[in-house]
Order: C-alpha cells, then structure tokens, then sequence
C-alpha cells in the first residue's frame, strides 16, 4: 500500500508537512478519485474517513492476520496515533478487527464471502408529500448511498399511514413486496414488535424500539427536549403544552416522560392539558388549538413536525396571538423552511450524515452475514430562536 501522505505532484512526502491530517485528506480523496468511480461527497471526520481507508485494504487482502502495530501503521498512512485508534475501534465495533489486550496487535476478523447486493425496502410512515421535508430528504439519500453500494432499493407501495396503522396489513403488504431487509421509518410500537419477532433483519429510523432485540438509529432527543423545557421554565413559563403524534403519546415515550416529570420537579402538576390526545389530521389539529386557546390559553407550545408548526404560527397569526409576545413557540425538529421566518423558531437539530451512514452500515453488514441488533443514536441540540421570549402578563395569558 503507498503511503497516504505521498500527493503525487511534487512528490513531497506528508512528513515534511506541517499539516499531516490534512495531507491525508488530500490523498484519500485522490485515492477514491484513481478508481475511476465519482462518489458523493460527504461530510465524514478524518477518522472515518481512515476507516474506510483500512477497511478497503482489509477486503483486498493487504494485510493478513493481525494488523501491523498502531506505531507503524500510522506512519506508513501519515495520520496522527489518536485519529487511527478512532478508526480502529470503529472497525472492532463493525467486525472486521479482534482486539487481544493492551499492547498487543488487533488481529483480522475473517470476512465471510460478500453476498451480491440485497433487495431491500423502505416501508414509509407516510406519502413523501405528507411526510416532513426533512425525513423525506433523509430517505433518499439513503436510497442513493445504498444504490451507489449495489443494492436494489424499493419504496413500499403503501406507507403505515394509508394502511391505517394496521400491523395486520401492513405484514401482508410487506409478504406481497419481498425484501432481503426492511428500513422501518416512524414504526409504531406495535409494528416493531412483530418485526422483533421476524427472522425477516429489520432497522428502525425513529419509532420506539426499548427493549427489542431491533436495530435502530435517529436522534436521540432526550438532553434536547430536557433544555428546552428547562429553558421555558427559567422564564416563568408553567402551562407549556407538547403537542407529539399518536404513537409518542399512548403511553408517553421516553422524552414525552421525561417532559412531564421535568414540570412536575418544577411543582407542575401534570395531565392530559401538556400532552393532549388528538385526532392526527389538519382537522383535528386545528380542534385541538382551538380548544386550548379558549379557556386556559397555553402560554408556550412545542410541537412535533415543521409542518404543523407552520400550521400553528398561521392559527395565532389569525386570532391576533404574537409569537413570542404572547405565546412562545418551539419546533421538535429542524427544516430548511424554518431559516426563511423573519423571527428563527427555537428548534432541536441533530446530523442526519451520520444517522445516514449508520443505515448504510447496517446493509453492509448484512451483505457479509453479520447480524446487528443495536441502537446507535446520535445526540440532537436545542437551538433557541426568536420565537422564545418570558411568560405574557396581559390579560391573554395571566399566570
């Protein structure tokens, strides 16, 4: 294997660098380049971006055995020691490296013959024109990485929606669609429950899978919700209602849980008027807002999907309530919508890259017969926007 550092023009060699990280940049992209195949480009950390380095020279037999010492390795790539540990351990948690103790060198895992590419659906929650933008947005690009990987990828015909979150259905509607895997978008309870029980492998994007031997990725909200709460709070904020979906709500999920109980340490005593129960259409909606705004007007909200944030700033704009004067607002998710407010809505984000890559992962892993049943989350943030502001003291929202 050339070393990494060598950049071809010039032939000067990464040592003499001042910047050896960014010189390996430089030659993995040129590498990826010599094949002659255009990949997408991605925003990954050097450390992955050794990883796969390694895990393409794995697969073409450069090494055989045990790996050579971590010393020697990183000089013969020209990264830093640290950033090739990074790798390494990621490579130990896909499989492909065996570790036998401290100061002793990881030995290769042998690979089981890599099958052709697999059949693999993605059942929806909703049509792409319901579903939230970002979602929608994150779907493809998975469908493309795992095309662009070999596999064939199919959209099932229907989603959980239009076959009426029926568990019944929705397994006959995936019999009559065969898949060597299913990606699982927004899954309920009850759905992940029969995958759990399935032969069939099976990761869920989002959904509730506490306890169940499924894989599964998304954000983990949990420090997120817990900051926005807190931060309504220390302005003096008491009726703050969380407007979540069916499946969030009956019973509470973990961050829904974890809302109430952080009210309740505040002295809040909690019900049905924080976490409403509600029909899950444009109607019932608007129902629900209505209802709350005509006796004990809730003086925050934070609601679940941009699209019904936007429904919700057009019903307060319409009754002549202010955001945030009047009533703060926070969005559970981020969109590219939200950048065109005037006013930014206080929101939670995360990476999608990376819960993208997971995914990818898992296929791959498959592919060579390796079952992966774990949950691998990554941490979202609250963003406070302008749509926060103090408790209102006019005669709308008296505390």
């Amino acid at each position: 294997m050339k070393h990494i550092a060598e950049i071809g023009e010039g032939g000067q060699n990464g040592r003499n660098c001042p910047n050896r990280e960014k010189n390996f940049l430089v030659n993995y992209v040129k590498d990826r380049h010599s094949t002659g195949a255009m990949h997408p480009m991605r925003r990954i950390s050097l450390a992955e971006q050794c990883a796969e380095h390694l895990r393409a020279g794995l697969v073409a037999g450069r090494w055989s055995g045990v790996l050579p010492g971590v010393g020697r390795l990183a000089a013969e790539l020209d990264i830093s020691p640290a950033t090739l540990q990074t790798a390494l351990r990621q490579l130990e948690a896909e499989g492909w490296l065996g570790t036998h103790g401290r100061g002793r060198n990881r030995s290769i895992t042998p690979q089981p013959e890599e099958r052709g590419g697999l059949r693999v659906g993605i059942l929806l929650f909703e049509p792409p024109l319901d579903d939230q933008p970002q979602t929608s947005q994150v779907l493809f690009q998975i469908q493309h990485d795992l095309e662009a990987a070999g596999h064939e990828v199919f959209f099932s015909k229907k989603t959980q929606t239009q076959l009426g979150f029926d568990v019944r259905r929705i397994t006959r509607h995936l019999s009559a669609n065969p898949a060597d895997a299913w990606i699982v978008a927004g899954g309920s309870r009850e759905l992940l429950e029969w995958f759990a029980g399935q032969s069939l492998p099976c990761i869920a994007l989002f959904g509730r899978t506490e306890g169940l031997p499924l894989a599964r990725t998304g954000p983990d909200k949990m420090d997120a919700y817990l900051a926005a709460t807190r931060h309504l709070l220390a302005l003096g904020h008491r009726r703050i209602v969380l407007i979540s979906s069916r499946s969030r709500r009956n019973p509470a999920g973990n961050v829904e849980q974890a809302f109430l109980d952080e009210l309740a340490t505040h002295g809040i005593t909690t019900g049905e008027y924080h976490l409403p129960d509600w029909e899950e259409s444009p109607e019932g909606f608007f129902a629900l807002l209505e209802a709350l705004f005509r006796s004990t007007p809730p003086t925050a909200l934070i609601v679940e999907q941009t699209p019904r944030v936007i429904a919700a700033v057009q019903f307060l704009t319409q009754r002549g309530i202010r955001v945030p004067a009047q009533v703060s607002l926070i969005c559970t998710d981020y969109d590219v919508t939200l950048a065109w407010c005037p006013t930014p809505i206080a929101h939670i984000r995360w990476d999608n890259d990376r819960i993208i890559r997971r995914i990818v992962r898992w296929v791959a892993a498959l592919r060579v017969g390796r079952a992966d049943h774990k949950t691998i989350n990554f941490p979202a943030e609250f963003i406070a926007g302008g749509s926060i502001g103090p408790v209102w003291r006019g005669s709308h929202g008296d505390e």
